[in-house]
């Protein structure tokens, strides 16, 4: 039986998406508040798109494949290779159109693509305990909780606690060449 088609793509953010990605956070405000703070303005926004030039980082837009629209983002952050060959990731829908499913179709495709392509073995998500919409999310796509990690960000002037949940690779796996044989 084959997958269901999904309603969304993954593309790669690029600097292309600056006024859109900056008007949607801007519209996604109080969505947003308290739990993260993404680039809002083009200064901010080219800024932030750095981290992305090493490869270590990875940011995408889940998009609506009949419009087009934006309806979040993904970072996969912090890839480490080695024994590790993990990350974590970060996501924020964008209030136009949360509350749709589209950030649970967009992750899927995340998860695909961190685990098949990336050839990760395990993604992490620390999300904030009264974040209650963040954490359903990680349970629909099968995180599993693993604890709280004190003071883990520092977000909207304090450094606030997480719940951290994690995923692996589903079986079989193909591992990425830098994963050791012994």
């Amino acid at each position: 039986m084959s997958p269901i088609p999904s309603r969304v793509e993954l593309c790669p953010l690029t600097l292309a998406d600056q006024d859109e990605f900056c008007s949607l956070v801007r519209a996604s405000a109080e969505l947003h508040s308290p739990w993260m703070r993404l680039p809002a303005t083009a200064e901010a926004f080219q800024a932030w798109m750095r981290r992305f030039d090493d490869g270590t980082n990875r940011g995408f837009v889940i998009r609506v494949r009949e419009t087009g629209e934006a309806a979040g983002t993904v970072n996969i952050n912090s890839i480490i290779r080695g024994r590790y060959q993990g990350a974590s990731i970060g996501y924020a829908a964008f209030a136009p159109s949360a509350g749709r499913g589209y950030m649970t179709e967009g992750l899927t495709l995340v998860l695909r693509h961190a685990f098949d392509e990336l050839r990760l073995h395990r993604l992490e998500v620390n999300v904030q305990s009264a974040n209650t919409a963040s954490l359903a999310l990680a349970r629909r796509l099968g995180f599993s909780y693993e604890g709280m990690s004190p003071a883990y960000l520092y977000i909207d002037g304090a450094w606030r606690d997480h719940e951290r949940w994690s995923i692996t690779a589903p079986s079989p796996w193909t591992p990425d060449p830098s994963l050791p044989e012994v």
